[in-house]
Order: C-alpha cells, then sequence, then structure tokens
C-alpha cells in the first residue's frame, strides 16, 4: 500500500489511498504541533506574569504589604512574605483554625456594597462560586467607585489561562490604564460586562484551594477601613490632601472633584501596581 513496499504499483487506489493517508497524518502532526506550541506559551505567560507578580511585589511599600491576619487582629504585626497567596502560607490555616466562625451578613461596610456571599482579592476584585462549580469574576465596589467610568475593558480571551496575581482584567480609562490583577486559577470560559455586574466566568484548576488566599466576609470591615487609610494616603503624597467626606465615604464623582490629582500614581497604589 505505500511506495517502499515490494511489488507496489502505482494505481487510481493507491494514489487515492497516499493522499489521503497523508492528509490524516499531517493533519494529525499539526494538531499535535499546535497543541504543543499552545502548552508552552501558556506556560512561558504563567511563568511571565509570575515573575512580573514577584517583582511588583517586591517594589510595594511595606504598608501594602500587611498580612491579612494583621488587619483582622490576630497578630499585631507581620508582613505578608507569599506574596498574598495564602494556599503556600504555613501560618494561615494555624490563624484560621484560632478565630470563631460567625455569620456576617453585612452587606454595607463603610458605605460600599460588599455581598458577604464573596471573596475579595486583595487587588479589588471579587469571586463568587455558582451552583455548577464554576466562578464568576468582578470588580468591587470600592474598586469600581476608584475606576469610575472606564473608556474600555479588554477581558482575557475566552480559552485563556488565568494565574493567581496574573493579569485578569485590563481596563483603560481616558488618562490612564488600569490592571487588574486575577483573584483565581483557571480556564476562562465566559465574559460577562457591567450591565450582568461580572466580568468573567471561570472554571478553576483546583476548586477546593481555589479561594483560600482571598479575603472573607468577616476580614471585608478592616480591610476596607485599611484601604480607605492608603487611598486618602495616596491623594496627600499627590498634594491633593483629604478625599473622603464625612462618613468616611467616598465624594460623589471624586475624580471631578480632583482633576490634577497624579491618577497614574493613585490607581496604580491602589490595585497593587509598584
Amino acid at each position: 500500500m505505500v511506495p517502499w513496499v515490494y511489488e507496489f504499483h502505482w494505481t487510481a487506489f493507491h494514489v487515492t489511498f497516499l493522499l489521503i493517508f497523508f492528509t490524516v497524518f499531517v493533519t494529525v502532526a499539526a494538531t499535535i504541533i499546535i497543541a504543543l506550541r499552545r502548552t508552552q506559551q501558556d506556560e512561558q505567560q504563567h511563568r511571565m506574569e509570575s515573575i512580573q507578580w514577584h517583582s511588583d511585589f517586591e517594589d510595594l511599600a511595606p504598608a501594602m504589604k500587611v498580612c491579612r491576619h494583621e488587619l483582622n487582629g490576630d497578630v499585631q504585626h507581620r508582613v505578608c512574605d507569599n506574596e498574598f497567596d495564602c494556599r503556600s502560607c504555613t501560618l494561615h490555616p494555624v490563624f484560621s483554625a484560632r478565630k470563631k466562625k460567625g455569620s456576617l451578613l453585612q452587606y454595607e461596610v463603610y458605605g460600599f456594597s460588599m455581598p458577604p456571599y464573596r471573596l475579595y482579592h486583595r487587588g479589588h476584585t471579587w469571586v463568587q462560586q455558582e451552583d455548577d462549580g464554576t466562578f464568576k469574576v468582578g470588580i468591587d465596589d470600592f474598586g469600581s467607585r476608584i475606576i469610575g467610568r472606564p473608556h474600555s475593558i479588554e477581558l482575557p480571551p475566552i480559552g485563556s489561562h488565568l494565574s493567581v496575581n496574573g493579569r485578569g482584567i485590563l481596563v483603560r480609562r481616558s488618562d490612564s490604564t488600569i490592571r487588574l490583577l486575577s483573584p483565581i486559577d483557571g480556564e476562562v470560559i465566559g465574559h460577562g460586562n457591567s450591565e450582568k455586574g461580572w466580568y468573567l466566568k471561570v472554571r478553576a484548576d483546583n476548586p477546593e484551594r481555589a479561594t483560600t488566599h482571598l479575603l472573607k466576609a468577616e476580614e471585608v470591615p478592616n480591610w476596607i477601613l485599611r484601604e480607605m487609610e492608603r487611598l486618602q494616603f495616596s491623594f496627600a503624597t499627590s498634594g491633593v490632601g483629604a478625599t473622603l467626606a464625612d462618613g468616611g465615604e467616598l465624594v460623589p464623582d471624586f475624580h471631578k472633584h480632583f482633576p490634577k490629582a497624579d491618577w497614574d500614581s493613585v490607581l496604580g497604589q491602589m490595585f497593587l501596581e509598584a
């Protein structure tokens, strides 16, 4: 059936067979090569994002690297040395085991809507698990108010892979570009928008450990209080002054109130870009 076999004859049947055989062979080989290249590219992208986040985290000010357990009052002072990834922290399970579990049903936290059924990333995105085991990802109310009205939002393609603390959502304003860190590892399987209230649907790599590093409802109030202090400090260092109104809530349309602010610096600090 092939030319190098003894007594092979070039007939119409043999030619047709060889054409089909080599077409299938080339198709299979090309598919394997493309799959291997995509896998290599995904691994390279994951390594690059991991290296970038490691560098960004190292450059953050000490006040921006406070351990979640200091925010919660579990320890007097502790700087996170795991790049906000509690999954690899040996002390996180110890502190968590000491905490008393309660049912905090507080939706409003210092004037921000922070539903307790969501989990929150320190870069101001949230994660919510669905009944089918997938996870929705959105921007929390604090982050949305800081961003204001975006010019455009760029989402990672469906089928692409997200890495915790790698690039998640890219928000463009007329005067700046904001990179929101991914709060979860997994494959993007759906896109949302501001009208839906969420932006990404993700199939997690490891659902059981996918959210260990994220802040829970009872941790949110202390975190938001610290974030408001950081926001006020970031404006003060820009020479703008106080940004919070009575009651501690952000002033309405506060972007319009501070046109001279160094927004690249403010947004970079609040969204964990060095």
